[in-house]
């Protein structure tokens, strides 16, 4: 089955203190707090929550995780790059942003120690590896990443292991620097990752990210990108890979409340499952907010998704809330299907192979957001694993 769904945005709700959370009509309104207290407990109904199967987030929604592990977190040592780890009270955390729903809020509050790394015009790719806390164990996590003005740097950041982390990414770009920015999530197939990422992007600076879900049982990041300064750039594509009995699940709210920013985004997805009982379930919700005060914004963001097999479900919802008529451009897309029957037929009609035609149409669907990858070792081992996905069914 099938779902293409364009409508509402995500997680319209909000509060008054010490009132919990109450529908709202803006997303620019959404209720934000680093008190966990201070967001109800979700039950499935919610908008933020009616597609994440809560049944499977082991508690992290609802006070019942134990946070019995700690994640491992490793940076490769380079030229013009800080990392420190540091406490709590540290003033840099929080600058990215602050918890918009309970779990984020959850992790804010259970994580004793976070890792800050600043990026100070490193020359070499820097790569950080986050370890899940190991089967059956759940942890909080928190990571602070910063550039330098005017820097240049390339960041890889992989998810890897076993056990349930529920964290927060801060990513901080200041003034004229530019980030390029590869996330994946290459859980084993246990882990639960229920992740919040906050972008804060400066004046003239310019971010280039890409996000991959390949791995692990239940898989949501919510990504938030707000401008503090004229002049940001933000270019966020991803792609996700989900097989049976996976659910992967991505979020995104852009925040543009500065004038004179563009923002692109474009997620690919393919899905397959074969058995009945047990199907592959991908979530994208896409949110771009434009305000008033946010002229000349530049803007567009595309979901596609490839169903390769039954027993595969998509859901879609691209939202585009304009408060300004005063804007350069603006517009968003969603698609979902199957094969393209004219490309099979274009290839299957010079000779090449049914199975052989398909895996060369996924290639090339998945090809637009590999290609931009500029790390060669990690785009061959993504591209190697896409492979391995096809290898399952046959496809």
């Amino acid at each position: 089955m099938t779902s293409d769904v364009a409508g509402l945005a995500p997680e319209l709700k909000g509060a008054k203190e010490g009132q919990g959370e109450v529908p709202i009509a803006s997303a620019g309104e959404r209720f934000q707090s680093f008190d966990v207290e201070a967001f109800e407990v979700p039950g499935g109904r919610e908008e933020n929550w009616r597609f994440t199967p809560l049944r499977r987030i082991r508690g992290l929604h609802d006070g019942s995780a134990a946070f019995d592990g700690k994640t491992r977190v490793s940076v490769t040592e380079t030229a013009g790059v800080t990392v420190e780890t540091v406490g709590r009270d540290d003033a840099r955390l929080g600058e990215g942003g602050t918890p918009f729903d309970r779990v984020a809020a959850a992790a804010w509050s259970a994580f004793t120690e976070a890792t800050v790394v600043t990026l100070d015009g490193t020359p070499d790719p820097v790569t950080i590896t986050v370890e899940g806390p190991g089967e059956g164990a759940t942890a909080a996590g928190h990571l602070h990443i910063r550039t330098t003005p005017h820097t240049q740097a390339t960041v890889a950041v992989e998810h890897r292991g076993s056990g349930a982390l529920a964290d927060n990414t801060e990513i901080v770009l200041a003034d004229g620097s530019q980030l390029t920015l590869v996330v994946t999530e290459e859980w084993a197939d246990d882990a639960v990752h229920v992740g919040a990422e906050h972008y804060r992007i400066g004046r003239d600076a310019t971010l280039r990210g890409t996000a991959v879900q390949l791995g692990g049982d239940l898989v949501r990041v919510s990504s938030t990108i707000q401008y503090t300064g004229p002049g940001g750039d933000a270019e966020l594509l991803g792609l996700a890979f989900t097989d049976a009995g996976q659910h992967l699940e991505q979020r995104l709210l852009v925040d543009h409340a500065v004038p004179n920013c563009r923002s692109n985004v474009l997620y690919k997805n393919a899905l397959q499952s074969n058995d009945p009982k047990d199907s592959a379930h991908v979530v994208w919700i896409g949110d771009v907010l434009i305000r008033a005060a946010a002229e000349n914004t530049e803007t567009f963001e595309f979901n596609r998704n490839l169903v390769l097999t039954e027993h595969a479900r998509a859901d879609s919802v691209p939202n585009l809330e304009i408060e300004t008529g005063e804007i350069v451009s603006a517009g968003h897309a969603s698609a979902t299907g199957r094969f393209d029957d004219e490309q099979l037929f274009y290839l299957r009609s010079r000779g090449i192979p049914e199975e052989t035609a398909r895996r060369l149409v996924v290639r090339g669907f998945f090809g637009e957001i590999l290609n931009k990858i500029p790390l060669p070792e990690l785009r061959e081992r993504l591209e190697a694993a896409v492979e391995a996905e096809l290898a399952i069914t046959g496809v």
